[in-house]
């Protein structure tokens, strides 16, 4: 059935929900599991007030939201491996979370993306926004979405 399922995380309590349910769904099928862990980019404009920072001070930032997400799929590959799951970590830097999943799903020939969901309803979706719906929608995969 599925091959290659994608599984986002962000190290969440609650993406730890969809990163156990993607590696027993994994396990089951005999699928390879991608763990993702999109990491922001420094935001480049500055509002009015604030204090820039250096170029090193910025390499800095980065660099450190790289070796926290690489910390959390590396969790991801041990939690697999102890279950008998091949997981594949990786990070993607990008300033938007749903298309670099979706990104990231084509480009591994993932045939499955797997995802938390809030649930939020109303003004707090409005407000928040929500990536899970931005991938619900313009994905060319199926999407499991757990609440």
């Amino acid at each position: 059935m599925y091959q290659r399922i994608l599984v986002a995380t962000d190290g969440s309590k609650l993406s730890k929900k969809a990163v156990d349910d993607a590696i027993a769904l994994a396990a089951s099928l005999g699928a390879e599991l991608i763990a993702l862990k999109v990491v922001p980019r420094y935001p480049q404009s500055y509002f009015e007030g604030s204090i820039p920072l250096s170029a090193e001070d910025v390499a800095r930032v980065e660099q450190h939201w790289a070796d926290d997400g690489h910390e959390v799929v590396e969790a991801v590959k041990r939690a697999g491996a102890a279950k008998g799951v091949k997981v594949k970590p990786i990070i993607a830097r990008a300033d938007v979370v749903s298309d670099a999943l979706i990104a990231a799903a084509r480009k591994h020939k993932a045939d499955l993306i797997v995802m938390a969901s809030h649930g939020r309803k109303g003004v707090k979706r409005l407000l928040l926004g929500s990536e899970t719906q931005q991938v619900l929608t313009h994905s060319e995969i199926p999407v499991l979405v757990l609440r």
